[in-house]
């Protein structure tokens, strides 16, 4: 689903990966909201056109996905941007399943910035040694399947490689805070986020060095 500003121009662009439910309005809509900022936001379908509406099938789903093709299809989301929409600088943000894909990206892609909203981790100092760019993480504190630990273990890794980044744990909220379908909906905490997302990406792909 591809989303871009109104106006014609160059603008930079990003991959966006969607929760385990799939390529769902919700992330249609979040693309379009981000598109109006001044992006090309390709959001990724890695579920081949189906939208799960249960867990038990986004389980399913997400456990019969090939890691090595989910990989080559962000990659080709970023060479659409870049040799498509002629977008130089590029992101990658995801929520959830798509927060741990956005990381994922950024291990086999040269990117400008990442942005991980409570996605599953990775720790080990020698495989993040690819990232030579900003980071951006939003974790609940009270998510029971990324631990504080996971994310301060993280942010310490991170630092230990030179990495900039922004890591931000929200106080009694769990996981999947910032999707407003969802039962853990906080709308504070969604807002302020997402404050802190534009302000990065603004930063790190629009202002001039």
């Amino acid at each position: 689903f591809l989303a871009t500003p109104t106006e014609e121009g160059n603008y930079p662009g990003i991959v966006m990966i969607h929760e385990w439910w799939g390529l769902n309005e919700n992330i249609k809509n979040m693309a379009k909201q981000l598109a109006s900022n001044g992006y090309n936001v390709l959001a990724v379908d890695l579920y081949n056109g189906e939208v799960a509406t249960t867990q038990d099938r986004a389980k399913e789903l997400i456990s019969s996905l090939d890691k090595e093709k989910v990989i080559v299809n962000m990659k080709t989301a970023a060479s659409y941007l870049r040799n498509e929409k002629n977008s130089e600088k590029l992101a990658s943000l995801g929520w959830c399943f798509g927060g741990g894909q956005s990381l994922q990206l950024a291990l086999n892609e040269d990117l400008d910035a990442t942005v991980i909203y409570y996605g599953s981790l990775i720790t080990d100092e020698n495989q993040l040694l690819n990232i030579d760019w900003p980071v951006l993480g939003i974790f609940g504190e009270e998510d029971t399947s990324i631990p504080v630990s996971s994310v301060n273990e993280f942010e310490s890794s991170l630092n230990n490689l030179n990495i900039e980044n922004e890591i931000h744990i929200y106080p009694g909220v769990g996981h999947a805070f910032a999707n407003p379908s969802g039962m853990n909906y906080a709308p504070e905490e969604t807002k302020d986020s997402w404050d802190k997302t534009l302000t990065f990406l603004n930063k790190n792909l629009k202002e001039e060095v």
